[in-house]
């Protein structure tokens, strides 16, 4: 710091101390952005995963806008000589108009050391769901699933959300444990329908769609017991029987992974339409009006 300081006095039409203050920074910016560019490169030609390439680029930038904010806060705010002593003075002066971005860079921090989630897992934080694709000092990115389109599937958009929300927002992780969720699908046939033997031909397709992931998502639970309270006794679909107004309805439970859900229910009813159509007694059902004659019904 001194060095560069004695070398820019040196300059004729350097003699303000605010021009010397100026020069400083805008060098010492240059050379850590310099360093940063360097590591950068080193990183993407020796680490070949694009996950972890893109976790360590982060990581770089994070620390070197850190090192910036306070090498160039120690110039400008001269005779400063310890590094706490001038985080407490800068935090005491901007926490109030700041607070918000402090927020952000704790929400940041937090993000960082528990790991609620990280880039590339499912999420919902408040009304807002998608796949994390982007972590910052600031905020993160999701791209956008649900909404106007269905089935959990991407609508295209990117939602920017602060830091900070993480600790005001409740947070669902679909991959944190295991990346598998139960999906439901309901079919509903008339009351003259052999409902038995519906529900027969919907638990033979939901274990036929089903039966090569159980084997991956025991060993997943498994996995993620050690660290959470997960337990589940049955893993199997199941078909579950209930009744509504216009008949009865069969509820296949079965797990799908996560990304997947869509597919799952497309396979699952086109299958269902295939056998349903061999079977003369299964109809299925929707809201109808009935209007009864007592005549009609053979009563007086």
């Amino acid at each position: 710091m001194n060095f560069i300081e004695n070398l820019l006095i040196q300059i004729p039409f350097l003699n303000s101390p605010f021009a010397i203050k100026i020069l400083k920074s805008i060098i010492i910016i240059a050379i850590l952005w310099l360093f940063k560019i360097f590591i950068v490169k080193i990183i993407q030609r020796n680490i070949t995963d694009a996950k972890s390439r893109y976790r360590w680029r982060k990581f770089i930038n994070s620390i070197i806008i850190i090192v910036i904010i306070i090498i160039v806060g120690s110039i400008w705010y001269k005779g400063v000589q310890s590094i706490a002593t001038f985080l407490g003075l800068l935090s005491a002066g901007i926490a109030i108009a700041l607070k918000d971005v402090i927020a952000n860079i704790a929400g940041w921090v937090y993000i960082i050391s528990r790991s609620p989630f990280e880039v590339g897992d499912r999420i919902q934080l408040g009304p807002h769901a998608g796949d994390v694709i982007d972590l910052s000092l600031f905020e993160f990115s999701i791209l956008e699933i649900g909404n106007w389109v269905e089935a959990d599937q991407s609508t295209g958009r990117i939602i920017h959300i602060p830091n900070g929300k993480i600790f005001t927002l409740d947070l669902a992780n679909y991959d944190k444990g295991f990346k598998y969720i139960w999906n439901e699908i309901r079919v509903v046939i008339t009351f003259e329908s052999n409902w038995q033997e519906a529900k027969k031909i919907l638990l033979k397709i939901a274990n036929k769609k089903s039966e090569n992931i159980t084997t991956t998502v025991e060993r997943q639970i498994k996995r993620a017991a050690k660290k959470f309270l997960i337990y589940y006794k049955h893993l199997t679909p199941i078909v579950y029987t209930d009744v509504r107004d216009h008949g009865v309805q069969l509820t296949i439970r079965h797990l799908c992974e996560t990304r997947k859900r869509r597919g799952y229910t497309e396979a699952i009813w086109e299958d269902i339409l295939k056998e349903f159509s061999k079977h003369e007694d299964i109809d299925f059902a929707y809201p109808t009006t009935r209007f009864y004659d007592n005549l009609k019904e053979g009563k007086k």
